[in-house]
């Protein structure tokens, strides 16, 4: 439902909405007719919260709800907090019931709550059965969002595929924990392996997990630890997108 009370917008001296009230119900088809100039433009942008009324209030009860926003209903928007007007922004998308949305960087500036609140609210909406496409640099955010990717450089598809699909592709690493890490990999290194090391963990990369167990058993080396490590998604994107993307400082351009 969609309900307006009281609305009024002027611009100088010029009232280009005045006093308006009326109720959208639902279940039936409401056209919004008037001759150029009647308003039509200016209430619309009112109801969706993209123009704030000088008096009055413009709002749709159960998407405000939905939201966390009925609460607030009756307030201006100027006083909304970053993280009410997302909401808001939200709930003006969800008007029309859309079986599609798309969502761009939607948690920019939110605090930790506000980031919790609309990552689970948008699992939700795909949960209906809607079609949910969310652009976001962060791939933390994307790692508990979504559960399918699709990637592009310079214009082009790299990846159209699951979370899981897209981190496998990805090359993994072996952990491995031992007090004779130094034989261990001097061994490794000439066989070709990379290794990063960092105090008794060595990490391998460029040979199996069942390998490094071959040559620590055949040197006699005691292990603490032997373990496979499955690329994080921000790693995959890195390594899957070196060739065709800029990199700044761990987040992908």
């Amino acid at each position: 439902m969609i309900e307006v009370r009281g609305l009024t917008k002027c611009y100088g001296d010029r009232t280009v909405v005045d006093d308006l009230s009326f109720r959208v119900e639902p279940g039936a088809v409401t056209g919004f007719l008037g001759p150029n100039g009647s308003g039509k433009t200016t209430t619309a942008r009112m109801i969706l919260g993209l123009t704030d009324p000088d008096t009055g209030v413009a709002m749709a009860a159960e998407v405000l709800g939905l939201v966390g926003l009925d609460a607030v209903a009756g307030r201006k928007v100027g006083g909304f907090s970053l993280g009410m007007r997302q909401r808001l922004g939200i709930a003006a998308a969800l008007i029309g019931d859309p079986p599609t949305l798309v969502f761009d960087e939607p948690i920019n500036g939110l605090d930790p709550e506000g980031i919790r609140w609309i990552r689970g609210f948008m699992q939700d909406l795909a949960a209906e059965g809607r079609t949910v496409f969310v652009s976001s640099h962060l791939m933390s955010e994307m790692a508990l969002t979504a559960t399918e990717l699709i990637v592009i450089g310079q214009g082009r598809l790299i990846a159209a595929e699951s979370v899981a699909a897209f981190t496998e592709r990805a090359e993994s690493s072996v952990r491995v924990r031992s007090p004779q890490l130094d034989v261990l990999a001097a061994a490794l290194a000439e066989q070709g392996a990379s290794l990063w090391r960092d105090g008794d963990v060595l990490e391998v990369v460029g040979v199996s997990i069942e390998h490094v167990g071959e040559v620590a058993l055949k040197l006699g080396v005691l292990l603490y630890e032997l373990s496979p490590q499955r690329a994080s998604l921000e790693e995959a994107f890195m390594r899957l997108t070196a060739d065709v993307c800029d990199h700044v400082a761990g987040q992908a351009a």
